[in-house]
Formats: C-alpha cells, sequence, structure tokens
C-alpha cells in the first residue's frame, strides 16, 4: 500500500472497531512482529493532563544533551505523522506505509485464527515500537493513550521512569467512575523495580499512586510539590495585540533558579517542574546531563495546540482544553495575560466530555462565542447543541457550519483588537491552524 491507501485502510476499515481497553490483542499482535518492545528504554508517560506538555519538555532536554529520542503520541494535531517521531522528525511515509501494510496482514492472520482484529491504536502502538526501535533511540518517551493500566502501551516490560502528570475526571466510566479509580488506572503503568515521578496531584490522588507504588516491588517514588514551584513572570500585558514577540515565563525549582520556558499557559512551569524532577532522577542512575543544556531545552520546546499564538493580526490562541480542569487553568492563563480587550470564543467540543461543567466554567468570561461542530469526529457535540447550552450562560452565542466560517466571524466580532480562543478539544486544531492561514493571512 502506498501511505494514502494505508491512511484510507486504517479510518475506513479498522477505525470502525473504536477504542478497546485491554493488552491481550496488543500482546499477541506484538508476538508476532518480535516483540519490538523489549528492545526499548522507555519512559512511559500517564496522566489525565498536560503529558504532551511534559513530554515535550522532557524530549527537548534530552535532545540538546545530544541524545536520540522517541516520541509516541496521540492525537496527533498537525500531521497524522506526529504521532511517531525522533529528535523532532516525524516517522516518514514510506515507513508509516510499510509499516502499516505489513501490520493489516498480521492482523488479518490474527482474525483467521480466532483472535479480535486490533484496533487503530493498537496497530498504531505497534507500528511506533518497531519504527522507534530500527531507529536505535537512546530514549523513547511513550504516552498513554487513555487511562493506564489496559491501554495498549502498558504491554510495555518495567519501564525506565513512570512519569505521573496531573489527574483530573476524565472518561469517566471508561476508566473509573470517581477519581480515585481514574487515579488507580493511570497508577497501572507502576511497575516493578522503576522509578516513578508524580506531578501536583489532590491528596487522595497522591494517596492512591503510593498505595500502587507500594504494592509494587523495587518502586521509588518522587512526588513534585506545588510550593517548590515559584514562577518569576506571568503578568498581564495591558492589550491584546501587543503581546511581546518573545514572550516567556520564568520560574524555579529546587536548584534550577530563573528557569525560563517559552510556552505560555499557565500551568506550563508546573509541567517543566515535572519534567526537571524526571530528569534530576535520570541523573541520580546514570544519565549524562548538562544543566546549561537542558535549561536550553526547556526554553525551545514547543508543542502545538497548547496555548499556542497562531498568529496576531488578529490575534488567534489555539488550546485543546477538554475537560473541566484544563479549562479552569486555561481561564487563569487568559486572566493572566489580558485585562481589557474583547475576547471571542471558538468552541468544539465531544458529547463524552462534562460540556456543562466545561461551559459553566468559561462562557461568561467571553464578549462573543462562536460554536462549531468538530471535524471527522463522531463523538462530535454539534455546534446548535453547543451553543444552546452556552446561551443559558452567555447570550451572545452563535452556531458555525465550519471551522472556517467560525474564524471568519470571530474575525469580523474581534476586530483589531479582539483576542480569539479556540479550545474545548484537540481535535480540530489541525483544521483550524489550516484555516487560519488560508483566512486571517490574506486579510
Amino acid at each position: 500500500m502506498k501511505y494514502e491507501e494505508a491512511l484510507e485502510y486504517l479510518d475506513q476499515k479498522v477505525n470502525p472497531i473504536g477504542s478497546v481497553l485491554g493488552l491481550d490483542t496488543i500482546r499477541e499482535l506484538l508476538k508476532r512482529i518480535g516483540n519490538p518492545e523489549k528492545d526499548l528504554r522507555i519512559i512511559h508517560v500517564a496522566g489525565t493532563n498536560g503529558k504532551g506538555s511534559v513530554s515535550s519538555f522532557l524530549a527537548g532536554a534530552l535532545t540538546e544533551n545530544g541524545y536520540r529520542v522517541g516520541r509516541y503520541i496521540s492525537p496527533s494535531v498537525v500531521d497524522y505523522r506526529e504521532k511517531i517521531q525522533v529528535n523532532g522528525s516525524f516517522i516518514p511515509k514510506s515507513k508509516v506505509a510499510e509499516y502499516l501494510t505489513m501490520l493489516f496482514e498480521t492482523a488479518r492472520q490474527m482474525k483467521e485464527d480466532g483472535f479480535a482484529h486490533p484496533t487503530s491504536f493498537e496497530i498504531e502502538t505497534a507500528m511506533a515500537f518497531l519504527y522507534l526501535r530500527d531507529k536505535k533511540c537512546d530514549f523513547n518517551i511513550v504516552e498513554v493513550g487513555m487511562g493506564g493500566a489496559e491501554d495498549a502501551t502498558n504491554v510495555i516490560p518495567s519501564p525506565e521512569l513512570c512519569v505521573i502528570c496531573s489527574v483530573s475526571l476524565d472518561h469517566v466510566g471508561m476508566i473509573g467512575n470517581t477519581l480515585e479509580e481514574i487515579a488507580a488506572t493511570k497508577a497501572g503503568i507502576i511497575k516493578d523495580n522503576t522509578k516513578v515521578v508524580v506531578a501536583p496531584q489532590k491528596e487522595s490522588v497522591r494517596d492512591v499512586i503510593r498505595e500502587r507504588c507500594n504494592a509494587m516491588k523495587n518502586v521509588h517514588s518522587f512526588f513534585v510539590k506545588r510550593e517548590d514551584i515559584i514562577v518569576k513572570t506571568a503578568g498581564k500585558t495591558g492589550t491584546g495585540n501587543s503581546l511581546p514577540r518573545k514572550l516567556t515565563q520564568k520560574f524555579s525549582y529546587k536548584n534550577y533558579k530563573n528557569a525560563e520556558i517559552s510556552m505560555l499557559g499557565a500551568y506550563q512551569p508546573e509541567n517543566a517542574a515535572v519534567a526537571l524532577e524526571a530528569l534530576d532522577v535520570l541523573q541520580s542512575f546514570g544519565v549524562k546531563l548538562k544543566e546549561e543544556k537542558i535549561r536550553q531545552g526547556l526554553l525551545h520546546t514547543a508543542w502545538p495546540g497548547r496555548f499556542e499564538i497562531l498568529g496576531r493580526n488578529p490575534l488567534v490562541i489555539a488550546d485543546g482544553a477538554h475537560n473541566p480542569d484544563a479549562v479552569s487553568k486555561l481561564m487563569e492563563t487568559m486572566d493572566n495575560y489580558f485585562t481589557n480587550q474583547p475576547i471571542i470564543y471558538i468552541m468544539g467540543v465531544l458529547k463524552d466530555k462534562a460540556v456543562e461543567e466545561i461551559v459553566a466554567l468559561s462562557a461568561a468570561k467571553a464578549d462573543y462565542i462562536i460554536t462549531i461542530t468538530t471535524p471527522n469526529n463522531k463523538r462530535t457535540m454539534q455546534a446548535f447543541d453547543l451553543a444552546q447550552i452556552i446561551r443559558e450562560y452567555n447570550p451572545n452565542v452563535s452556531a458555525a457550519d465550519s471551522v472556517e466560517e467560525a474564524l471568519e466571524e470571530a474575525c469580523l466580532v474581534g476586530k483589531k483588537e479582539g483576542v480569539i480562543l479556540a479550545f474545548g478539544s484537540l481535535s480540530y486544531m489541525g483544521v483550524l491552524r489550516e484555516a487560519y492561514v488560508k483566512i486571517c493571512k490574506i486579510r
């Protein structure tokens, strides 16, 4: 198969299987292709919010120190191939076609032998392990897709390091019904003979993670404390379109004084501190790292769809916040940077999210809201239905027929001084970027 044919087959023939938690199918698939996961040095990253940012900071610091760093992430924002990368370079189209063609045939044989057909995520996980093994990466940062214990990535043996990012309510009913149950599922990636770095959490979540660590053999845990993170700069700017071109944040964490990052969300110093703790743990068992290179890696780290400034004429910000905890932190970030500008939202959400709570946290803060139906996602909430919910909190709302139409309307409403914030789901960030280039750059 060619690249386009392979992606079409994945979308039309495999995606309808949906999400199936459990490790039996992925284990069988990996066994049939030689268990590439056993040859990888893995940093396994779980959590509700912050996985992508923490992973990016880690990859940036390790790459800056001269290591070859592989990554497996989901979902992609810019390009399908973004899911699998080495030192920031996406897997080539030719390799995607080669691996998927082989894996589709393996999946067909499994089905013939009476096994379940692997899901898209299981096939992509196998492809990632094959590619990262073939590239002989020094470190491989693997993000959990959903949950932890029964996620396909959890088929790996004891990882070099586990990182548990911020845990909050999301995928309720699928990976747990309470915060503690969700925490237990995510802590399921912790195995014997590993080290664990944990982001600041609610006390009940910390207790669940400690319990898991204590139940395993030879596990050493390191809990990042919020009081150890001192943010130096993240102030208000006065006018939206006068944001400094090189706006950064400074923070201190333990011995790292005045560390600087280019990622602007109010939540990013915490994510960077988690990465710094993980890097210190790596150094404690022999990984050679230079502090100057770590600092450079943090500063140069960028991550699409995380309070990302798409452009300044008009000012358009994209953020994939899609659950109450992430939206609350996004609102805090907006309050940090903007005081007197008209704020226009573009909102698209998935119907299985905590939509009412997301709207309650955000809608009243906007001058105008435009809803969209997130494209190419069966779980999307229709723009009209979302607008109806928002209207209870903010009457200034309309439903658009497309992302392009929403952005065009937002530009008209906001004019030159307005700030356009698009959020609610990572799933439409790529389409938004394309729409920005098409609409805003020619205005």
